[in-house]
């Protein structure tokens, strides 16, 4: 638990730290999934969240009324009144906005929670004298309520001076989390990554059900039914890593299957082929690393792969193309 100040005495030649009794008060300025997750996180946690304000003040009075001992306002700036650490937990888009229209007061602390933006759109409360930081959960939260039984267990990527670098890190750690410190410069392709990872995973699977869909089974249907593979990925990603996780033709080098692929993808999805060639070219250095193909068999998967990206209208022109190189 982080406290708001420390005491020292010396006693027998050795300096001794004595929490004192005051907490840290935590205010939320923005009410939405990851402010209000990340309050009731806090708040469970035994750190005292004193006030919220939100562009609607439903919305902040819903949050109060939840976490004990806090108090729902109509302005930022009552929330900067009282509060040690104010997150601002608003769109990406206004929190610049918000540093400079809220008057900020030195031996506070003001933290933002994007992901690609730096501490440096916090620049105006570090002018007035505040600490700012960042704290961004890796993790994917759609509502309120999952993003409560999301958190734990995720990672935290922070940037920030001393001391509240520690504090940060020591509130990831109560949350049950992990974290990794970034550098400004670091956070637009940290996020880049997440991106990939989290948001282009829906897109996927959003595509696999379009294709189940093609031969009439309903997307709910298909998405029931790909979810044990996609966590059996996860876990054998989880349990023996990359490139050891990666199963399929690519990685059996089964060049017939593929063409296969593409020919299918040609009449029945043709808008999906590209994306489905360009992931495959990706996918052979993973099969390479796993030692399953060799760089003559990874030239072949290459050339069908490219030669679908340049499909024509018919599958005759791209079965030619693959004959000719295989």
């Amino acid at each position: 638990m982080v406290f708001k100040a420390l005491s020292v005495y010396v006693r027998e030649g050795f300096y001794i730290l004595e929490r004192c009794s005051e907490m840290l008060k935590i205010g939320i300025i923005g009410a939405g999934t990851v402010g209000s997750a990340l309050a009731i996180r806090l708040s469970e946690n035994s750190y005292e969240v004193v006030a919220v304000a939100s562009r609607r003040y439903a919305s902040a009075e819903k949050l109060a009324k939840i976490i004990k001992g806090c108090e729902a306002f109509e302005t930022n700036q009552s929330v900067a009144d009282i509060a040690d650490v104010v997150f601002i937990t608003t769109p990406d888009a206004v929190i610049s906005k918000i540093a400079s229209t809220v008057q900020w007061h030195k031996g506070q602390s003001v933290v933002h929670c994007s992901g690609a933006d730096s501490a440096e759109s916090l620049r105006p409360a570090r002018q007035m004298g505040a600490s700012t930081g960042v704290f961004h959960p890796l993790q994917t939260l759609a509502n309120v309520k999952q993003a409560i039984v999301n958190i734990p267990s995720s990672t935290f990527a922070i940037e920030a001076e001393e001391p509240l670098l520690t504090t940060l890190k020591e509130m990831a750690e109560s949350l049950n989390c992990r974290w990794i410190e970034l550098k400004a410069e670091d956070r637009v392709i940290y996020h880049a990554a997440a991106v990939i990872a989290s948001n282009y995973l829906v897109t996927l699977v959003k595509l696999a059900d379009d294709l189940w869909e093609t031969f009439g089974i309903p997307r709910e249907q298909a998405t029931q039914a790909l979810l044990p593979l996609l966590k059996g990925t996860l876990n054998n990603i989880e349990n023996i890593g990359i490139p050891q996780a990666l199963t399929g033709p690519i990685a059996r080098g089964d060049i017939d299957t593929v063409k296969k692929h593409i020919i299918a993808l040609q009449k029945e999805a043709p808008d999906t082929m590209s994306t489905y060639c360009e992931l495959g070219l990706q996918t052979i250095p993973i099969a390479q690393a796993k030692g399953k193909i060799d760089e003559e068999k990874a030239d072949e998967l290459r050339a069908v792969l490219k030669a679908g990206l340049k499909r024509k209208t018919s599958d005759n022109h791209f079965e030619k193309i693959t004959q000719s190189k295989s």
